[in-house]
């Protein structure tokens, strides 16, 4: 009988190498890798927050991180896209699959998602998340700010997120503004790429704006994220919104005049110098989706995460 290779995601006997699954087929899990929720040892732990209870505008997010694992079926095998390595020959990434969290009891939620990311973490593992709404990214700040210290924040997004919190809402558009009151980020040290919203306060935070982006090269644009961050602990948060409706209609509230998907992917390559301990990517909602245009993007942008996740480890 041939080699019983579908199903990587359950039957593989080792966290490196390809899979052999069809893209099209076979037991789900980010990039079809092992999914375990055993972390010893991995690299990188991706991690799914099926939470949208914080939305603003259109619901969905919650099926986000299905639709990012599926649509990144197809950068299993080849050398990776514009990498041009096989990360999976010496990094060890593990799916641990989703947070499991009570919907009909919210105020628990961001110490349930805390609490997880913390374990996940506390072995030094990067702890990649897929969202989601945006509020999800506020407990896991937490989370690595006590193991890292005040972070830099890197947040791609149309939104600034700073509207006014109270330390009780449950709103995916003010998480910025908890985690600069708590002290979890450093805003002399953060950067928004993106913005095409006003909020009533940017706490000194940098803002590239999404006009300003298409004016600027690229290098200039990666220039000012180096300089802003400035060699500290850093934590990227995706927010696909950052991306005109065009490259990311399915998300809960798009703005248009935003970059495209080319355009923000090559900044997010050129990271490589960062210090970044923690990323995401959310506010996919498949059910706005078409084509899985956004679920593309989505599972790309996270694949450039596990990409400086493979650049950083052969470094050291």
């Amino acid at each position: 009988m041939p080699p019983k290779s579908i199903d990587n995601a359950f039957t593989a006997r080792s966290t490196l190498g390809p899979s052999g699954d069809p893209t099209y087929a076979g037991a789900l899990s980010f990039m079809r890798r092992r999914y375990t929720k055993d972390v010893a040892g991995a690299d990188v732990v991706v991690w799914g927050i099926p939470f949208d209870a914080a939305v603003t505008n259109r619901p969905g997010a919650r099926f986000g991180p299905q639709a990012i694992r599926r649509a990144s079926a197809i950068f299993d095998n080849d050398p990776q896209y514009p990498f041009q390595r096989q990360f999976f020959d010496d990094l060890s990434v593990v799916d641990y699959g989703d947070c499991l969290f009570d919907n009909g009891y919210h105020a628990e939620t961001p110490g349930i998602i805390e609490n997880e990311a913390a374990e996940l973490i506390s072995n030094g593992s990067f702890l990649l998340s897929l969202g989601g709404d945006h509020f999800v990214t506020w407990p896991i700040l937490k989370a690595h700010a006590a193991k890292y210290g005040p972070l830099s924040l890197v947040q791609f997004d149309a939104h600034q997120d700073t509207w006014p919190d109270d330390g009780k809402r449950i709103d995916h558009g003010s998480f910025v503004c908890r985690a600069v009151r708590d002290g979890v980020i450093d805003p002399a040290t953060s950067i928004q790429v993106g913005i095409r919203t006003h909020a009533p306060d940017d706490f000194g935070i940098e803002i590239i704006y999404g006009e300003e982006i298409e004016d600027m090269r690229v290098s200039e644009i990666v220039d000012r994220i180096e300089r802003r961050t400035a060699g500290r602990k850093t934590y990227v948060t995706f927010d696909i919104d950052c991306l005109d409706p065009a490259f990311a209609p399915g998300t809960g509230t798009p703005v248009a005049g935003g970059p495209s998907s080319a355009r923000i992917l090559s900044v997010l390559r050129r990271l490589g110098s960062l210090d970044i301990v923690g990323a995401d990517v959310v506010e996919v909602s498949p059910p706005y989706d078409h084509a899985d245009i956004t679920a593309i993007a989505a599972s790309t942008v996270a694949q450039h995460y596990v990409g400086l996740a493979a650049e950083r480890k052969a470094r050291r």
